[in-house]
This record gives structure tokens, sequence and C-alpha cells, in this order.
């Protein structure tokens, strides 16, 4: 009986060694086939990101540090669909709004900010 477990114990440590040592020495190469139009798709994106400066933002306040960051927080508050932000050109503080693809969906926007942030308007920011 004893013998009988030995005897399994080695057969099994053997079957799990060469298993082992089978998994481990496998070699491969990988063959990767895509669709020529990937490489299209991929530089078309980085061109997409290259052209936000060619994009309509919309410009909601321009004036002093404090009340720039006034402007920012009424926007937040506001507005939950655009994130705002602060540029500085000297001497002013400026908070810009979106990143709008065309003048129509930019327009939009600017009807509803404009309820709230009535001197705000459409702009392309410079490259």
């Amino acid at each position: 009986m004893i013998f009988d477990k030995v005897k399994i114990t080695i057969c099994a440590f053997v079957c799990f060694t060469l298993t082992t040592t089978y998994v481990s020495a496998q070699e491969g190469t990988v063959t990767i086939n895509q669709d020529e139009n990937i490489s299209k798709l991929i530089e078309l994106k980085k061109n997409m990101n290259n052209e936000d400066a060619d994009r309509y933002k919309i410009q909601i306040y321009n004036g002093n540090r404090q009340d720039a960051y006034a402007a920012q927080n009424e926007f937040k508050s506001s507005f939950s669909d655009w994130n705002p932000s602060i540029h500085f050109e000297q001497p002013n503080f400026k908070i810009w709004v979106g990143n709008f693809r065309t003048r129509l969906e930019a327009d939009r926007a600017l009807k509803r900010i404009k309820q709230k942030f009535s001197s705000a308007f459409i702009f392309k920011p410079k490259k």
C-alpha cells in the first residue's frame, strides 16, 4: 500500500516535470494580418488630433484673475456639458469653453451659454 502511494507520487512527479518541460520549451513566431485600412485610420486619427487648433471655442470671460476664477466656477455650476479652462494672455485672464468641430455645433452651444454669459462669443484659437 505504501509502495503504491510512492509509485503514484513518482509517476505524478514525472508527468508534471515532462509537461512543464514540454510547455516551456515551445517557441514560435507571431504573424499579424491586419487590414491595410487600419494604418490609414491611425494616420487619420493623428491628423484629427493635430487639427484641434482648427476647431471652434467659446470665450465666456476676459479680465482679471479673481473674476476669471469666479466666472469659471459659475460656469461649472451652470453647465456640466463643457469643462472651462483658464488662459492667460497678458494682461488678461480668459475663460474658454469647448472644442467644437463645426461652427454649427459652436453656435448651438453659444445659444445656451449666452443665457448666462451674455458677452460670450465664438472664435478659433491661434495655432
